[in-house]
């Protein structure tokens, strides 16, 4: 398959989408996008941002990661993540907290991380990176902001640069990149972009998000001297199962195209 045929394919797929669909694919010198630039809700894909200001702040010594947190001192969120069905007793250091956030999408952790962090200082580091589309407006699972129309907010073009940013550019250290690649790696939400790839040919890093009517995925993903940084955002939709399948097979796609199957 060469990258024409890929462009056909995922086109193809696109066409089957029972909902708003955007797509973001770079890989080598090689660029797709369809509509990549649309807002979307951004669901869980905001805490990639959060999780990149967490390792800057790191850096310069405002965190550590070994720093305490008592999980009594918070409120905890519903929806997605552990620490809300666990003891409210419980001790977690920040880099639990970041790899909650991610690898298990804690809302939680997420909110923790926010409150720690400054939401100004996650918006300042968001408009630092050129970002055009994505904005912190909101906690997880406050619904009173969303009434009021507070939401947060990203693209598919927006969260492929933060890809690149996480996976080669230097606004990170290389210690802490590698830590960021390290817990996107250990994700445990797979049944999107990944679900029909064997992840032990490929390395993928990946971030899932998901509301009602929106199913979201981004994904770094590596084989041997080759990297393809993808997203693809879906939004209103009434089939959830329909959305996921397309985001199952443009990974699909991607992967049979980029081991050359």
């Amino acid at each position: 398959m060469d990258f024409q045929m890929l462009e056909t394919c995922i086109n193809e797929t696109i066409k089957e989408c029972k909902g708003r669909v955007s797509v973001m694919l770079e890989m080598d010198e090689h660029v797709f996008e369809f509509n990549s630039d649309e807002v979307y809700s951004s669901a869980s894909l905001i805490k990639i941002p959060i999780l990149i200001e967490a390792f800057r702040q790191v850096e310069k010594g405002i965190l550590r990661l070994d720093q305490q947190i008592r999980i009594a001192d918070y409120p905890t969120a519903d929806g997605a993540g552990v620490i809300h069905v666990l003891s409210t007793g419980m001790v977690l250091t920040v880099k639990d907290l970041m790899t909650l956030m991610i690898i298990v999408s804690d809302n939680t952790a997420t909110n923790i991380l926010i409150d720690i962090i400054g939401k100004d200082l996650i918006n300042d580091c968001i408009h630092s990176l050129g970002l055009s589309c994505t904005k912190l407006d909101r906690h997880m699972m406050d619904l009173h902001a969303i009434q009021n129309g507070k939401n947060n907010l990203t693209c598919a073009e927006d969260m492929v640069t933060l890809l690149k940013i996480i996976n080669e550019d230097s606004f990170l250290s290389e210690e802490s990149r590698q830590e960021v690649l390290t817990i996107m790696s250990n994700q445990q939400f797979n049944h999107k972009l990944p679900s029909l790839m064997d992840l032990d040919k490929v390395f993928v890093a990946n971030k899932t998000g998901e509301l009602p009517g929106f199913e979201h995925d981004c994904a770094i993903i590596c084989f041997r001297e080759k990297t393809a940084y993808v997203a693809v955002l879906i939004g209103e939709t009434p089939d959830k199962e329909n959305a996921r399948y397309v985001l199952s097979r443009i990974g699909q796609l991607i992967y049979k195209y980029i081991i050359k199957e």
